[in-house]
């Protein structure tokens, strides 16, 4: 398997991604399921109705995701895009399917928690059984408002794959690499930004890592082509940069854009390039796309600095037919930092996920629970409440993925797993994104290389 960058670059910015295909796509109906025998609002006493009840919660918690150009298997912007798909909805609400969202509800709470409340599913269920009445226009709220193609505001500046990329009808095709200079004179600082498909159907991710000048990162590929990543050199001389190649945004079905709060933004460098690794997977018809990266300026200079980082362990097997194989992985805050946000990710075999914070007094406390992990749903957990962690404060993860014949999604239970880019490899990555004041240097943030932290614990006996 191909190496994405150097050990340093994998260990500190996540250089290999794995994402998996919008949940069970291909088991959604391509027409509206038959709901004619649906009961008379009247034979139910029902007064719920859409425009009054449900398009709110619509609304709050769907149409993000549930609108043309989105990859979702219908809209349900209007009255009329949601009628047929009245019985399919109530399904998926009372199976608590939709909207995805999969922490316990026992640790933080979270600011883009998207479950709905039971009172919420009741609302729902009593709209369809009553016969999915549209009700009185004037009860609607005002429509939400969306940039075409963008979760986030209209972007300031848009960055594209140069050409459209060709993704035949099957087989497995490695990551694919393009660089593209920014052409910035000074440094920017961006407050929203998201990765995006032209064609979301054989996207199974995109990352955007920004590579400073004179980084080592990719430093002999062209810039403006199609690239697959070369091996790994393992006499590679160490990165002059302190961030290798620092991540910038991410996409994969679930996975919302980068928004933060006014104050807060992410750095690309003057003279930076911007390195866009996408991962197709081909899902029977040949087609193209065009991905593209889009980036709002902070309107002013921010007074901290926001970086995706990771607690990984990439040195796992994972027997064949383990069916609760338990992987650890850490992280030891440096410089007094806050954390905003948590995003676990495996792949297939991924089971569950809990994120621990150990403060130096000793104190434990568990911030994350995700008993029942889905790896095609790539989710953020953004906390209400962020949470600051002092110097020595250690993250730690704990996961575990069932390797057995039982569980479905395993492509192959006589395998022993390891570490590996494609889906039918695994991962064990617990991402997080950390603030800290803007004029601080990275490397007060980011881990000591194994040498000096080495040096370091030895002169602390």
């Amino acid at each position: 398997m191909k190496h994405v960058a150097s050990i340093l670059a994998l260990q500190l910015c996540m250089t290999t991604f794995g994402f998996g295909q919008m949940p069970r796509m291909a088991d959604h109906p391509s027409q509206p399921p038959d709901d004619s025998n649906a009961s008379s609002p009247a034979a139910n006493g029902s007064t719920v109705t859409f425009t009054k009840d449900v398009a709110p919660i619509v609304q709050q918690n769907c149409q993000s995701c549930h609108r043309p150009g989105e990859g979702t298997p219908f809209s349900l912007l209007t009255y009329e895009d949601a009628r047929p798909w009245a019985k399919l909805m109530r399904q998926m609400v009372q199976q608590r399917q939709m909207p995805p969202w999969f922490e316990d509800g026992h640790t933080e709470k979270f600011a883009n928690n998207r479950s709905l409340t039971q009172a919420e599913i009741d609302t729902i269920v009593a709209w369809v059984n009553g016969g999915a009445p549209k009700g009185d226009p004037k009860d609607l709220p005002p429509a939400r408002q969306f940039v075409q193609g963008w979760s986030i505001p209209k972007p300031d500046l848009i960055f594209q794959l140069p050409k459209p990329f060709s993704v035949p009808d099957n087989g497995i095709l490695e990551y694919q690499y393009v660089i593209l200079p920014t052409g910035f004179t000074q440094d920017r600082w961006v407050q929203f930004v998201e990765a995006a498909p032209t064609d979301r159907s054989v996207v199974h991710h995109i990352v955007a890592y920004v590579r400073r000048p004179g980084s080592n990162y990719f430093k002999d590929q062209p810039k403006n082509v199609f690239f697959e990543a070369p091996p790994s050199k393992t006499n590679a001389s160490a990165d002059p940069d302190d961030v290798p190649s620092d991540w910038l945004v991410g996409y994969a079905p679930g996975q919302p854009p980068d928004i933060f709060e006014p104050g807060q933004a992410k750095l690309v460098p003057a003279g930076s390039d911007i390195v866009l690794e996408v991962h197709y997977m081909p899902e029977g018809k040949a087609t193209t796309d065009q991905a593209m990266v889009g980036l709002v300026f902070a309107k002013e200079l921010p007074k901290e600095r926001v970086m995706t980082l990771s607690a990984i362990n990439e040195t796992f097997k994972i027997p064949p037919g383990d069916p609760n194989y338990r992987v650890d992985s850490s992280f030891t805050v440096r410089h007094e930092v806050t954390l905003l946000g948590l995003h676990p990710h495996m792949h297939t075999r991924g089971k569950d996920m809990e994120y621990r914070l150990v403060f130096p007094n000793g104190e434990i406390r568990t911030i994350l629970n995700v008993l029942h992990y889905n790896w095609h749903w790539q989710l953020w957990y953004n906390l209400a409440e962020p949470i600051k962690l002092t110097q020595g404060t250690r993250i730690e993860c704990t996961a575990h993925f069932d390797n057995s014949a039982n569980n479905p999604e395993n492509p192959d239970p006589t395998k022993t797993v390891i570490w590996g880019q494609q889906s039918f490899d695994e991962m064990m990555v617990c991402f997080f994104n950390l603030a800290f004041p803007a004029e601080l240097s990275a490397k007060e943030v980011l881990p000591l290389p194994k040498t000096d932290a080495a040096v370091a614990q030895k002169g602390k006996k």
